[in-house]
């Protein structure tokens, strides 16, 4: 007997369905559980469609979440709680269910359409936006719209060959294949270089300037860490401040909010004061000259607000463009109207930066992207 949300009352239900979807795979952290609970609290827990569409909007994080949603909440409060969708529409674009059923006057396909706009114009809206001006809810949506960023790992060239269909002439393979046929004439083989994935190293400065900007940089390199993990490449991660911390471990974590909170209990140094000079030779020191830098792309995320001395800033970022294949300085106000680089620690770095790009939003960090994997 299945059981109904206007049956029992209080939060017990809600938190059972909650850990139902995490046992069927979807990622239901702390917070979006928080978040639906506190929609239902508002919106009542009689009304079964309103829960419903606070479920899909608080605890799905991405699309391939939504047809497990639908199939667990059919199964625990019964085939009834399931709002009936719209038929889809011509083209195979699903209709969306929380609109009311066209009446036949064409008033439901007018309103459905600017309904639609207004999402995308919002969702657009707030990829432009600056994270550090972002209310709490926005951050939440914007969390989710980091699974949107695609990026690719920057390639380097190996000393090995592989085979290719044109580039140069493979003579050993092209002669085995003549001496196979006794000595008639074969088809000519050829072959180029192989490539391998670049290591990217990310430095990202959490002192107290940047606080508003920490979170989603976390978020951005936690995402460069998954998915070059899954196309081969080798991410790693630490932050400055007034130390340096080696985070690349916690960013392998698969959930990024169990990522995030790892990285704050690790992280001794939150909101502090940015000796970028210091930190950056205690880098080089212990790992960018053993091989970590050498050779790869290496970002700095920092606005360049220094309290050390920006001379030896300039030193450590000279030793670090002799031993890296490109540096990249992101700074979450390069992109802002009337910006200029007076900081000492920027004017210090910039002479030694190959790109000086800008990181406050969503769209900038799709820029970054591809700066990234172009280098």
């Amino acid at each position: 007997m299945t059981t109904r949300p206007a049956d029992r009352g209080g939060d017990e239900i809600l938190l059972a369905f909650t850990r139902a979807l995490r046992a069927a795979g979807v990622p239901v952290t702390h917070d979006r559980a928080h978040g639906f609970l506190a929609a239902t609290s508002v919106l009542g827990l009689d009304d079964q469609r309103a829960t419903y569409l606070a479920g899909r909007a608080t605890l799905c994080a991405g699309p391939d979440d939504l047809e497990r949603y639908d199939r667990v909440f059919t199964a625990f409060f019964g085939p009834d709680g399931l709002p009936r969708s719209r038929p889809a529409q011509p083209g195979g674009v699903p209709g969306f269910s929380g609109l009311p059923d066209d009446d036949g006057s064409g008033v439901g396909d007018d309103a459905e359409e600017e309904v639609v706009r207004a999402r995308a114009s919002a969702t657009e809206v707030l990829r432009h936006r600056d994270v550090a001006t972002l209310s709490a809810a926005e951050k939440q949506r914007l969390a989710a719209m980091f699974a949107t960023l695609r990026p690719r790992p920057p390639v380097r060239r190996t000393a090995r060959h592989q085979r290719w269909h044109r580039g140069q002439v493979d003579a050993p393979r092209t002669l085995r294949a003549s001496l196979r046929r006794m000595g008639e004439p074969a088809e000519i083989a050829w072959r180029r270089r192989g490539v391998r994935p670049r290591r990217v190293v990310l430095l990202i400065d959490v002192s107290g300037s940047m606080s508003g900007y920490a979170d989603a940089l976390l978020r951005l390199a936690h995402r460069f860490t998954q998915v070059g993990r899954g196309q081969g490449g080798v991410v790693e991660t630490f932050t400055v401040g007034t130390r340096l911390t080696h985070l690349t471990r916690v960013m392998r974590i698969r959930d990024p909010e169990r990522a995030l909170v790892a990285a704050g209990e690790t992280v001794p140094d939150w909101s502090g004061g940015t000796r970028l000079g210091e930190t950056l030779r205690f880098f080089l020191d212990r790992w960018g000259q053993r091989g970590m830098a050498r050779g790869a792309v290496v970002v700095v995320f920092s606005d360049g607000w220094e309290r050390g001395d920006p001379t030896l800033l300039g030193e450590q970022m000279a030793r670090l463009r002799r031993v890296a294949h490109r540096v990249v300085w992101v700074n979450p106000h390069r992109g802002k109207v009337g910006y200029e680089p007076v900081q000492q620690g920027v004017l210090a770095a910039l002479p030694h930066c190959d790109d000086f790009v800008a990181g406050h939003s969503l769209a900038t960090f799709a820029e970054l992207s591809e700066v990234i994997s172009r280098a």
